[in-house]
């Protein structure tokens, strides 16, 4: 099946330099109050154009749910900045404000005509599929399929990305909580504690084809940061290459006794280096490119393991 691609890093589409004057005006707003809430947008923004990607969504929808993505958290702007910015966990009372932004950037979009056709990614991106979300506490198809996949972008970067607040967690780590979110559940009335039901029983809180997406996107990534590291790899084995071939008059130079050949090996190691590096100084840089190759390498080696994890995984 033929699908119109649309690529969210390409200038003349929906980068917010692209987006109408009153939502860049909007997001300027968001920057200067709190930059980590302005990252996060565009990052969710970014991830959310590309599930529609892989969701095979026509362009015109994608830009939409772009575009409600950029502006998710746009009621932040009137939360209590102790609240927002706080970098313990919050009390009853503070997830209570938290959650009113929902309904805030709901009614801030309904006043604005520019805004209005975006209202829905910032009411419903919190609700869930099996009713446990707010602010309505809507059920399954009832949600914007808009809001469903800023729900999955915006939860998975708010779980790995590192904050005021919380510590990085890993890939495969968020991947495998959200799983658990794809998972439907239900509480024993009895016992309290929470069993898992078949599909057909009961819905999780996030839908399992948007998480599916979710893995292509983490993938795409994780492949392009080894082939990007790759390369780097490649740069390295030069550096290296040529430092060893140096480091062979180096080394007949601190062995030779005569003065005359000292000079002789030392200009042979010097046409053999860049221009910024120092004959004095072959040992140590080529001990340190030694070392940034190993950690480098050891860093690819992770990332193939990470992809093959993220592949193996089932919702």
């Amino acid at each position: 099946m033929k699908t119109e691609k649309f690529d969210f890093y390409n200038s003349t589409t929906i980068k917010s330099y692209n987006l109408n004057d009153k939502i860049r005006y909007q997001l300027k707003m968001l920057d200067s109050l709190d930059a980590f809430t302005r990252k996060h947008s565009e990052n969710v923004a970014s991830i959310t154009c590309r599930l529609c990607e892989h969701l095979h969504l026509d362009k015109g929808f994608t830009i939409y749910c772009t575009t409600c993505a950029y502006i998710h958290d746009i009621g932040k702007l009137f939360i209590p900045p102790a609240v927002l910015q706080k970098t313990g966990k919050l009390t009853e009372e503070e997830y209570q404000i938290m959650r009113t932004h929902t309904i805030i950037g709901y009614n801030m979009c309904m006043k604005d005509p520019k805004l209005r056709p975006y209202a829905a990614g910032t009411l419903y991106h919190h609700e869930s599929l099996d009713g446990s979300g707010y602010p309505n506490g809507l059920v399954g198809k009832k949600i914007p399929y808009e809001a469903q996949i800023i729900r999955v972008a915006d939860e998975f970067e708010a779980i790995t990305a590192t904050r005021q607040y919380k510590t990085h967690v890993g890939i495969v780590e968020t991947l495998n909580i959200l799983i658990d979110h794809a998972k439907p559940t239900v509480k024993n009335q009895k016992t309290g504690k929470i069993k898992f039901l078949s599909p057909e029983t009961m819905v999780g809180k996030i839908d399992k084809k948007i998480l599916k997406a979710l893995f292509k996107v983490v993938i795409d990534d994780t492949e392009y940061e080894i082939s990007a590291r790759a390369d780097y790899l490649e740069f390295l084995k030069s550096e290296i290459k040529h430092l060893k071939e140096a480091s062979k008059y180096y080394e007949k130079m601190q062995t030779s006794s005569h003065p005359e050949k000292q000079e002789y090996y030392r200009q042979g190691a010097k046409c053999l280096l860049h221009s910024n590096e120092e004959v004095d100084k072959i040992p140590l840089m080529l001990e340190e490119l030694h070392k940034a190759y190993e950690v480098r390498s050891a860093h690819i080696d992770k990332l193939y393991k990470e992809v093959k994890q993220i592949k193996n995984l089932r919702v």
